[in-house]
């Protein structure tokens, strides 16, 4: 069930509804099945996998605090690692290790060896809920939280609805303890939680789908070889277009969660206006790079070991989290590409001083140049993350020596411009207010009107085509 069709707008308002009618344990139970409907939308074989990998998780953890043995404790860690990252590899994973397989053995002139012919279905949002559950369980081994004593409040907070295709990842100890309490109905959090579900599908259906057709045609070829006016189309239209659908997701998803009393974290806080790929990560998809910071980087000794073993476990980290988006050597070179940025930009601010001072005119001059500067690698290395294959991002990055002009270029920048530049002003309002969405500090008059406006927007601007939001491959 997608989040920007009629279904879901169905969906949404009969549970909000019914949910308000009910006592806590009532509550928890009806979004329990609620959410269970959610994700069997797309195949109910689906939900024995998620089933089985909650309960045993849970008994994991409620085994983990109990016992005294180091050993046995290590032993049920284990088991539910295995048990996660077992159903994700295989699920995830599975053909693209057998795809590789069989492109080794061809280069090696072994034509006719025998590949599987069998090709596995990837369950929606697996990575997300993996992730999640992994969080709890190793939370729980620390000591960092105790464990869940109902299997139906753990359920919930592993499958409630609104983060269970796309995330945001939620933590722990930040979502648990919210299923595990009563939630109070509060006007302005129910309101805030309507603008954010606008918000979210004008950034999907506006911005993102329409961005979607140029990046496509783009990369797809209708634009024509390769050059440097569709190597900028393409780049600039795919940025603006994961930016705009993903963000859209996370603010569909807060917004889903405000309306029963939940709260989530916030997934992006104006990446594109970053000044380092460092800014960037804490910005961009927050609630991964802070998993990966917290129970990955962090895991392989961080910042806490020898010199070179440091830019080591950052490139490290950035590969996992490529490799995390999806099983393609496109997204283990992107993640690799902002792991050396990374390194490269933790080197060379240990030579350079910092100057200007930010506040002067000079630091602004700077600022925005390292904005510049910043905005144009994330892009590049989006050419990786889009392309279906390394050799097309090396076809479509090669254009950038080359120069040709059509016609259709001018369109196609005209409405680069018309569906980007909306999303750049609004971010610019949201920086200089430290707003989550345009207004929020304003009177309810001028929210009503902003709301307006956006429900209007998105019925006269949205792409004529159904896009999947990218991250429900994920």
């Amino acid at each position: 069930m997608l989040f920007d069709t009629p279904a879901y707008l169905i969906f949404l308002p009969l549970v909000v509804l019914v949910y308000w009618r009910l006592a806590r344990r009532e509550q928890n139970l009806f979004l329990l099945a609620a959410s269970y409907f959610f994700y069997g939308w797309w195949d109910w074989r689906f939900l024995f996998l998620i089933a089985t990998s909650t309960v045993v998780d849970f008994y994991c953890a409620r085994f983990i605090a109990g016992a005294k043995s180091g050993v046995r404790r290590r032993a049920l860690l284990t088991i539910s690692l295995l048990l996660n990252f077992g159903f994700l590899g295989f699920f995830k994973y599975f053909n693209f290790f057998v795809d590789s397989a069989e492109h080794v053995l061809h280069a090696l002139g072994m034509q006719s060896v025998p590949v599987p012919l069998l090709r596995i279905l990837l369950p929606p949002g697996i990575s997300f809920y993996t992730f999640q559950a992994v969080a709890y369980i190793v939370d729980v081994y620390q000591d960092r939280l105790p464990p869940a004593e109902s299997l139906a409040d753990y359920a919930l907070f592993i499958s409630l609805f609104p983060h269970l295709i796309a995330g945001p990842i939620q933590r722990p100890f930040h979502l648990l303890p919210q299923v595990q309490k009563a939630r109070r109905f509060e006007n302005e959090r129910f309101f805030g939680g309507l603008m954010l579900i606008l918000t979210g599908l004008f950034r999907k259906c506006v911005i993102a789908d329409n961005c979607a057709l140029l990046a496509n045609a783009a990369f797809g070829g209708q634009l024509g070889r390769p050059s440097v006016l569709v190597l900028a189309i393409g780049v600039y239209a795919f940025a603006w277009q994961i930016y705009g659908d993903f963000s859209g997701y996370s603010d569909i998803a807060r917004g889903s969660a405000q309306l029963m009393g939940f709260h989530f974290m916030v997934n992006f806080r104006q990446p594109y206006l970053s000044a380092s790929l460092q800014e960037f990560w804490r910005r961009w998809h927050i609630s991964l790079s802070e998993w990966l910071r917290d129970y990955v980087y962090f895991s392989i000794g961080g910042l806490r070991t020898r010199e070179f073993n440091k830019y080591r476990n950052v490139v490290l980290t950035m590969l996992i989290g490529g490799l995390w988006h999806g099983a393609n050597w496109t997204f283990v070179i992107w993640g690799g590409l902002h792991g050396m940025g990374l390194a490269v930009e933790r080197f060379l601010s240990t030579l350079i001083p910092r100057f200007p001072a930010p506040n002067s005119r000079g630091g602004i001059a700077w600022k925005w140049i390292s904005r510049i500067a910043v905005f144009h690698l994330v892009c590049l290395s989006w050419a990786f993350f889009r392309a279906k294959s390394v050799a097309d991002a090396w076809r479509f990055l090669g254009g950038a020596a080359t120069f040709a002009w059509r016609p259709e270029y001018l369109v196609a920048l005209k409405c680069l411009g018309l569906f980007s530049l909306p999303m750049l002003w609004i971010d610019l309002m949201l920086e200089r207010r430290q707003e989550e969405y345009l207004w929020e500090k304003g009177s309810y008059r001028a929210r009503i009107a902003a709301g307006l406006g956006l429900v209007v927007a998105t019925e006269l601007f949205a792409a004529n085509q159904a896009n999947a939001f990218i991250y429900f491959r994920f």
